[in-house]
């Protein structure tokens, strides 16, 4: 998140009378030259008496000063201070003493403007101030003020918002204001850099003129080179005067600097010099911290850290020496407090410090006071705390009750200030809900109505987001969608109004947003939302920023992608130039980074392989590398995944095997790895992870997968769950389940496939939704079904009547796959329908079998014997003896689950019955280690 996503950009922190501006008697603590008292008229000696230094009043320049010492309530009191007589007398007396006048009148007078701000608890308005600076044509700062003047006069200026910009401004105020400011800094750089004057440099007067830049960047001001200068020129003056610095200049000091860093200030050694010589004095000090000093401070380091201040030494003990006072002053924090306290600990924690049992003890301190103060939160208040609160659970914060309350409490005020909020929070509202479902927050209707109040405020701001915003925004509903919430037409309107953004701002995304755009965009659509022409031109847009970025991205971003691109094409995106381009220059950074991915990224990296390549990804040298790269590591991880990634990780086994992947040793131990953790995690799987990882182990058995404890245990628990989440399944997901069952064969029982079948296969041929694929799984399965219970001499007319149906609902397609064809061809004959395609069978004639026709042949001379024969539309039988009525079907391991010669799988079972139906007995030869045997 940006600075903007901290919150505590404006109004906080927002210095309060007591810790960022000199107090009421600062003028005169020093040789009493600043008494705010009446002036006497002096007498005017001669100006050539030697060695005479005094300055010389008017009673003109002296005319405001009686307002120093009385209330300033009241809107005569302003027009009190702009009377031109008073600008008269100023400039008289800066005329009259010439260069040898210090600026003390002109500090006395803007510190009479601050008072009347301080009094009023506001700065000056668009009107007082322009009143105001149209009397300030004349009110110059020039290098013969000392340095207590120009401290006071910037500092009451910038407190009391003389400097602050408005739009829209009249450009004869704008000049006026930045002339004024330039003559202050000028004279400022003049007096730093001036060995001179070096002496009279007070710490004060350092801390309340970097608080003064500091803040006067906050308001808006401009870095002009001047500004830089000025800074540049007062960092030096810090480390001199550390140990004059009371509690409160060293508050003042490090907001200043954390504040100046934000706003891009380079951190030079000199920055970094005097970062350095104030956090020891936080230690020194921190029994004489008030909260808001506390409060500041913690912000500051916060801040400090995310602009890259290094966590050394000194700033851990710092923060150590705080965060104890956080639970001692817990009593006294007003809301802001509250508000800068727990967003600096979630962005400490996002930054890499370490969740101490003190850090925890000052979170749990706080929680109670969101509950008890949320009605006093503003918009930016409401969200900086719920932006905390999920960078907090993001990062381990557990989720007790207290914190938990604290989210429903200020879910219910973001509907009371949806109209407040900007385009910024906005963004880090909805990013903050996103982050704390997707971390375990329930769906509670204050967050549903938090929601709504929030989405139709997308579509009114969409011209002011940033960048970093609309990646943001759109991984935020990504992220809602994908834990449950309703694709309603708000949320599509959302996401409309983002996705042309995306296309004007692409040049402007950096690596981790071209990342999470892609994987927004992937998982909106794989969560049912239309692929817009705008929904693809983003996408096309973003592709060729992924071969430019390539050296940029980490290691989750890496996933991120490649599982996003596989997700699109999965989706039916275009295999384009470019998706391939961008696929290609990542394939090598998984390899160098294969030591650096999360078990998770473990997961999504094998499951997008195998996805890229069952959408027709070619099976590259570098795509082959990939995949022989990661597979070491699932063995390495296995404890670590969660059951989704064990059932992405099968199911990308399942899904490369059957795709012309190797059985590699390391390949194989892979899936013996992950088999065990399938039965341990039964009870968490979701129903479609159940049908997935059912799916997976019949493509592994098909593939050769041996019949181990383990695999045995896997698909016994996970048949079981079937039963028990049967009403759960959706269509798609019961099509998987009767093909992998069916696949099984004879490995699962009977009873368990017919009780099965009874329960879900009614709800396909209700369903008239499914695709031509999950139609032709069912039929298959249904016929293996079928098949067995005529084997098995059982009543399978129920079943034949779905049979029928399914093939009804397929005879107009023409599938190119030669496996779907005999589906299709095989349904036909059983039923005794026409069959709507023509099968061309490619024969194929092992040495095996050739070697047992001839013998067979040498054998019985005068018996016909005819080779790969096709019986009506049926697969080609391995030898047909027309005289006999019977085949001879020499059938290898892969005719049995495991290869154990023993469990026939459901092909060698559906054959077997489609030669029974056609009256031809069957003599079935096993092609053994030990040679052929009956």
């Amino acid at each position: 998140m940006d600075r903007s996503s901290a919150g505590i950009s404006g109004q906080y922190p927002r210095p309060g009378n007591n810790d960022n501006q000199p107090k009421d008697h600062a003028a005169s603590s020093s040789r009493g030259r600043y008494r705010h008292a009446p002036v006497r008229q002096w007498c005017h000696p001669p100006r050539t008496t030697p060695g005479r230094n005094e300055l010389y009043y008017s009673s003109a320049a002296c005319s405001f000063q009686h307002l120093q010492r009385r209330s300033v309530n009241h809107a005569q009191d302003f027009n009190n201070l702009i009377k031109q007589e008073i600008m008269d007398g100023l400039v008289n007396q800066s005329e009259r003493i010439g260069q040898r006048y210090d600026g003390r009148h002109h500090g006395r007078y803007a510190s009479s403007i601050k008072k009347y701000t301080s009094a009023a608890k506001r700065p000056l308005n668009r009107a007082e101030q322009s009143q105001l600076i149209r009397l300030l044509q004349n009110f110059k700062a020039t290098r013969s003020w000392n340095w207590r003047s120009l401290a006071t006069t910037l500092h009451s200026f910038t407190s009391a918002g003389v400097f602050t910009p408005h739009n829209p401004m009249d450009g004869r105020v704008k000049r006026t204001q930045a002339a004024l400011l330039s003559t202050l800094l000028d004279a400022i750089i003049f007096k730093c850099n001036q060995a001179s004057h070096a002496r009279d440099i007070a710490a004060q007067g350092v801390a309340n003129l970097l608080w003064a830049l500091a803040k006067l960047v906050d308001n808006g001001q401009e870095q002009t080179p001047t500004f830089n200068g000025a800074v540049a020129a007062l960092l030096p003056h810090v480390n001199p005067q550390e140990k004059q610095f009371i509690p409160q200049h060293i508050v003042n000091l490090l907001w200043a600097m954390a504040k100046l860093a934000d706003y891009g200030q380079e951190r030079t050694p000199e920055f970094n010099a005097a970062v350095a010589a104030l956090l020891p004095h936080v230690n020194v000090q921190k029994a004489n911290f008030t909260a808001q000093g506390i409060a500041n401070l913690l912000w500051a380091m916060a801040k400090l850290v995310d602009n890259g201040q290094e966590q050394a030494r000194g700033f851990k003990e710092a923060l150590a020496t705080l965060l104890p006072h956080v639970n001692i002053q817990k009593g006294q924090f007003i809301p802001q407090h509250t508000t800068n306290l727990l967003w600096a600990m979630a962005k400490l924690v996002d930054n890499g410090q370490e969740q101490t049992p003190v850090l925890k003890e000052a979170v749990a301190a706080l929680l109670p006071h969101v509950n008890a103060q949320k009605n006093q939160f503003n918009a930016q208040a409401v969200t900086n705390l719920l932006w905390a609160m999920a960078k907090l659970v993001d990062n381990g914060q557990e989720r007790t009750p207290e914190l938990n309350k604290a989210v429903a409490a200020l879910l219910t005020r973001v509907n009371a200030h949806k109209d407040q909020f900007n385009a910024q929070g906005i963004t880090n509202l909805l990013w903050a809900m996103a982050k704390l479902v997707d971390n375990g927050q329930e769906r509670t209707p204050p967050l549903k109505e938090a929601t709504a109040a929030l989405l139709p405020l997308v579509n009114t701001a969409k011209a002011n987001f940033k960048p970093q915003e609309i990646a943001n925004l759109l991984w935020a509903m990504a992220k809602l969608v994908d834990n449950g919430l309703e694709r309603t037409p708000l949320l599509k309107e959302s996401v409309a109004a983002l996705l042309p953004l995306v296309n004007k701002a692409q040049a402007n995304f950096n690596p981790q947003e071209i990342a999470n755009l892609l994987w927004a965009t992937a998982k909106l659509v794989g969560n049912g939302l239309d692929r817009t022409p705008q929904l693809n031109e983003a996408v096309a847009a973003l592709l060729p920023h992924v071969n430019a970025a390539k050296a940029n991205f980490n290691r989750q971003e890496i996933a991120n992608l490649l599982w996003a691109m596989a997700k699109l094409v999965d989706n039916g995106e275009d295999r384009t130039p470019e998706l391939k381009e961008a696929v290609h220059s990542l394939l090598p950074h998984v390899n160098a980074q294969k030591d650096n991915f999360k078990p998770q990224g473990f997961a999504n990296l094998l499951w997008a392989m195998a996805k890229l390549v069952d959408s027709g990804q070619e099976r590259t040298s570098e795509f082959n590398e990939t995949v022989a790269a990661l597979l070491p590591y699932v063995n390495a991880a296995k404890a670590n995944f969660k059951p989704q990634g064990i059932v992405n990780l099968l199911w990308a086994m399942a899904k490369l095997l059957d795709n012309g992947q190797e059985r590699t040793p390391e390949f194989n131990e892979a899936v013996t790895a992950l088999l065990p953790h399938v039965n341990t995690e039964k009870a968490d799987f979701k129903p479609q992870e159940i049908a997935n990882l059912l799916w997976a182990m019949a493509k592994l058995v098909d593939n050769g997968q041996e019949q181990t404890p383990d695999f045995n245990g896997a698909v016994t628990a996970l048949l079981r769950h079937v039963n028990t989440q049967k009403a759960d399944f959706k269509p798609k997901e019961i099509a998987n389940l009767l093909w992998a069952t069916a696949k099984l064969g004879e490995f699962v029982e009977l009873n368990l496939v017919t009780s099965m079948f009874e329960s879900l296969v009614y709800r396909i041929s209700e369903n008239p939704q499914l695709s031509q694929q999950d139609l032709l799984m069912s039929l298959w399965g249904v016929m293996v079904c079928c098949a067995r219970l005529s084997l098995d001499s059982n009543n399978n007319n129920w079943l034949e009547k779905h049979m029928d149906d399914l093939f009804t609902r397929l005879e107009n397609t023409s599938p190119d796959n030669e496996e779907e064809q005999s589906i299709i061809t095989m349904a036909a004959s059983w039923l005794g329908r026409t069959c709507p395609i023509v099968r061309h069978y490619h024969t194929n004639i092992s040495k095996t079998q050739a070697d047992f026709h001839d013998q067979l042949q040498s054998s019985i001379p005068s018996l016909k014997i005819e080779e790969e024969k096709r019986l009506n539309s049926l697969p080609p039988v391995d030898l047909l003896l027309p005289d006999h009525n019977m085949v001879i079907e020499i059938q290898g391991p892969f005719h049995y689950v495991g290869g154990d010669f023993k469990t026939r799988t459901g092909s060698t079972l559906l054959k077997s019955h489609c030669c029974k139906k056609q009256d031809l007995r069957s003599l079935k030869f096993r092609l053994t280690g030990f040679g052929i045997r009956i």
